[in-house]
C-alpha cells in the first residue's frame, strides 16, 4: 500500500515512530544528525530524540560539545531515522533553535540522577587524558549533589530542528522504494513524490 500523499507529515511521522517503537528495536529514538561548521564542513552523530511535536524534533547535549558550537555558528541541520526492521526512513531538514530553559529544566529533572551527574562530569567532546579522568570527575559531582535534587548545568541544554524538509522512505522490492517529500511553502506543505 502506497504513502497516502495526503497525509500530514507530522502526523504520520508520528505513526512510523510508534511502529519503530512495537518492532522489537532497542533504541528507536537513535537518529543520525548532521551539522556544519562555519566553512560548511559537514560532522555527523547518533543522538536521541526526546520530543516532537508540530514545532518540530528535540535532542539534548552538552552546548559546548562540537555539535553545540556547529550549532551556535550555523543553525542548521539534518536528522536521519533508519528503522531497518519495518524497511523505513525519514530524513528531516530545517533550522534549530535552543529550547526553552524550563523545557530544558523539566527533561534534565526527568533524568536519572546518575545520569544528571554525568552531564555535570563530562566536558564533552574536548580532550581526556584517560578514563581516571573522568571518573575523577563523576566522584566529584557525586559528592557535590548527593544529596538533594541537581540543577541542570548551564551548559547542558536541548534543541528544536523546524522542519523544513520531511521525507519518508518506504523499503519496496527490486529497489522499487517509495518516497515522499513534504516542503514547507507559504500555504503548508507542498507535497511530491520523488524517484527511488
Amino acid at each position: 500500500m502506497a504513502i497516502a500523499q495526503d497525509r500530514d507529515p507530522f502526523e504520520l511521522f508520528g505513526e512510523w515512530f510508534g511502529e519503530a517503537e512495537d518492532c522489537g528495536l532497542k533504541e528507536p529514538t537513535a537518529v543520525a544528525l548532521a551539522t556544519a561548521d562555519e566553512a560548511g564542513r559537514p560532522s555527523v552523530r547518533m543522538v536521541l530524540l526526546k520530543s516532537h511535536d508540530e514545532r518540530g524534533f528535540v535532542f539534548y547535549t552538552n552546548v559546548e560539545s562540537r555539535k553545540g558550537q556547529q550549532l551556535g555558528v550555523n543553525p542548521y541541520a539534518a536528522l536521519c531515522f533508519h528503522w531497518m526492521p519495518i524497511g523505513r526512513q525519514v530524513r528531516i531538514e530545517g533550522p534549530v533553535t535552543m529550547v526553552t530553559a524550563a523545557e530544558a529544566d523539566e527533561y534534565f529533572a526527568s533524568r536519572q540522577k546518575d545520569s544528571q551527574i554525568g552531564a555535570w562530569a563530562s566536558k564533552q567532546s574536548a580532550p581526556l587524558e584517560g578514563m581516571l579522568a573522568l571518573e575523577r570527575q563523576v566522584a566529584k559531582y557525586a559528592i557535590k549533589y548527593g544529596i538533594g535534587k541537581v540543577p541542570r548545568p548551564d551548559f547542558w541544554s536541548g534543541y528544536r530542528l523546524a522542519p523544513e524538509r520531511i521525507e519518508f522512505w518506504l523499503h519496496r522490492a527490486s529497489r522499487l522504494h517509495e518516497r515522499l517529500l513534504f516542503e514547507r511553502g507559504d500555504g503548508g506543505w507542498n507535497k511530491q513524490r520523488l524517484f527511488p
